[in-house]
């Protein structure tokens, strides 16, 4: 498979993996284990856990669908810096997932926050968001890093 095919998957890949990644985190913990929230909150309990069930089936099939892209894009170390491609495309889709879900689910729907009830709740949501922004800036970072070298050692 030729190398920009390649590259392509991982970027693609690696993103998806990240996102359905720290989706799949924020269900085992805020859901499950701190059962600080459901995806929907303003229903009764049988209608919390359904709107669960489908986040879960779609994190689910995210996960897997960027597992068979990096499949297809092969080892990354057969790419130059593609480690680098990988875990900074992985921080970057875990960032984005956070910061998406929080913006779009905690402040413009508000159909749940971070700790419902807590006077707090506030601080728990942009602390979301801020973990969310420190995966994003760190994943561009890395990725940058990778083509700047990368680029460097064809030139």
């Amino acid at each position: 498979m030729r190398t920009k095919i390649k590259t392509r998957f991982i970027h693609i890949g690696s993103f998806v993996l990240g996102f359905g990644f720290l989706g799949a985190l924020d269900g085992i913990i805020f859901h499950q284990l701190l059962q600080w929230h459901s995806v929907i909150m303003a229903t009764n309990r049988p209608g919390q856990i359904i709107s669960d069930g489908i986040f879960h089936f779609a994190v689910t099939i995210t996960l897997v669908l960027g597992g068979i892209l990096l499949w297809l894009a092969g080892n990354p170390t057969n790419l130059s810096k593609g480690i680098r491609l990988l875990v900074g495309g992985i921080l970057i889709g875990g960032g984005t997932f956070n910061i998406v879900e929080g913006i779009i689910n905690h402040h413009i729907l508000q159909i749940h926050r971070v700790k419902p009830g807590d006077p707090n709740a506030l601080v728990y949501d942009l602390s979301f968001l801020a973990v969310g922004l420190l995966l994003l800036i760190i994943g561009i970072f890395i990725k940058r890093s990778g083509r700047t070298q990368l680029t460097s050692i064809n030139a």
